[in-house]
């Protein structure tokens, strides 16, 4: 039996050096498990990004201040585009994000 991993949930992200040896005992599974475990740090990473992003705009909203709420919202787009390139994120849950925002910016007196 393989080290199991204790103390940890099976979603908790694991560092490709930590040593954790995996159920895969082929070679290309084994180096398939160390990518995943990359990619989900990575894409955690950038998902925490966007949302932060996101939230700079809802939080000038928030506040009432147009412009600040439009340069954030400025700001946020390339940011969303980009992970939708990536794969991130759909590309319609990109475009309904970017609408409500902008609608509640213009909304804005």
């Amino acid at each position: 039996i393989d080290k199991l991993i204790t103390n940890q949930h099976s979603y908790a992200p694991l560092k490709p050096e930590s040593g954790v040896k995996t159920l895969a005992n082929i070679q290309s599974a084994k180096k398939r498990a160390r990518q995943a475990i990359t990619r989900r740090l990575r894409n955690a990473s950038q998902r925490s990004f966007l949302r932060s992003q996101l939230k700079k705009v809802v939080v000038a909203i928030e506040k009432g201040n147009k412009d600040i709420a439009q340069k954030a919202y400025h700001d946020a787009v390339p940011v969303i585009d980009n992970m939708v390139n990536k794969g991130l994120i759909h590309k319609n849950k990109a475009a309904r994000h970017k609408s409500r925002l902008n609608n509640q910016i213009h909304a804005l007196a």
